[in-house]
């Protein structure tokens, strides 16, 4: 059996989630991915939010950090609206350079 449980980690995770005003989460998959995330992160140099007793294994300590309720799950979408003016197409520089070097 795992410890801790994918319950356990939900409830953990709904817990700092309720804090950060962010909705509760129900779906394991939700889990698995905010965790492999957050392995990657650490493997790119994010530095630990615990000690690292798990002999350096990221999705290990990624597990761990969810557990001691030191990560949050955000679910919300980014809002991709800019209020940059984007340049109609005919604006478009689309030349080709065919200049020898």
């Amino acid at each position: 059996m795992l410890h801790p449980s994918y319950m356990e980690l939900i409830d953990r995770v709904n817990n700092v989630n309720e804090s950060m005003g962010e909705p509760k989460i129900g779906s394991r998959y939700t889990l698995v991915m905010a965790i492999a995330k957050r392995a990657r992160d650490l493997v790119d140099g994010d530095p630990a939010m615990v000690s690292d007793d798990v002999g350096g294994r990221t999705l290990s300590l990624a597990v761990k950090e969810m557990d001691k309720e030191k990560l949050g799950i955000v679910t919300a979408l980014p809002d991709y609206e800019t209020e940059e003016e984007t340049k109609p197409l005919d604006e478009v520089d689309l030349s080709i350079s065919t200049e020898e070097e």
